[in-house]
């Protein structure tokens, strides 16, 4: 069922899903209620999940949401000064240190560290990993535009995780070009002084150029051409 931002759910089409849900007559009203409020909270929330499981009919034929969910879209926190206000109990201490300075993190329950440039690419990351045989130990997302700061930050909040026995970068050269991208790699290694296995893959524009800043910066580490090399390679490290 299609339902219009500005209009919210038209009676009508509450109704209808009254009629669906086979709601009793007397508990019309106060579906139709509940359902349209629903669709409020969403809109004007900037939510991406409005969930209410289990809503249930008492025995006394009373209409009653037992449990229920909202989760708000981040990025239009700016308009809910109230809701970026208030602490996160669910998100560790790691976590919000990420969040903090813009680095996308969420701690898992793996043995090696990732870091990419990209939600999609820390997705295939991840499955690449588990496919190879292992388990990743974030999903950690640096941005497109990462810089040697931000890779150092990063580093430093993988490494925090006392569980990462590697670390795997992952990183799309696009708008930052590989070179780069090798560069910011190499420094932020030596500023916080990596003591586990490190396997870097690139691609993307000057990849030749970042690999080779890579093979001569005299870092312990291992390239790969390939994510499905630098998967097994990761996993074998972390053995």
């Amino acid at each position: 069922m299609a339902v219009d931002a500005e209009s919210g759910l038209l009676d009508f089409q509450a109704r209808q899903l009254a009629f669906d849900l086979k709601i009793p007559q007397k508990l019309f009203h106060d579906f139709t209620t509940l359902a349209r409020q629903l669709v409020k909270v969403f809109v004007e929330m900037d939510a991406s999940l409005v969930e209410v499981n289990p809503l249930i009919i008492s025995k006394n034929g009373r209409l009653f949401a037992i449990d229920s969910k909202i989760v708000t879209d981040d990025n239009a926190l700016f308009r809910h000064k109230d809701l970026a206000a208030r602490p996160d109990h669910e998100a560790t201490e790691i976590e919000k240190e990420a969040k903090a300075i813009g680095i996308n993190y969420i701690g898992l329950d793996g043995d090696i560290g990732c870091m990419v440039n990209g939600a999609g690419l820390a997705m295939a990351t991840l499955d690449t990993v588990k496919m190879a045989g292992g388990n990743a130990a974030n999903f950690l997302d640096v941005g497109g535009g990462a810089n040697v700061d931000q890779v150092t930050r990063a580093f430093q909040i993988i490494l925090k995780d006392p569980k990462v026995k590697a670390v795997l970068v992952n990183i799309f050269g696009g708008i930052m070009k590989c070179d780069n991208i090798a560069a910011g790699v190499v420094e932020a290694s030596k500023k916080v002084k990596l003591r586990v296995p490190l396997i870097v893959r690139l691609e993307g524009t000057r990849v030749e150029e970042g690999r080779e800043i890579l093979a001569k910066s005299g870092l312990k580490l291992q390239q790969a051409g390939s994510l499905w090399e630098a998967a097994q390679k990761a996993v074998a490290a972390a053995k």
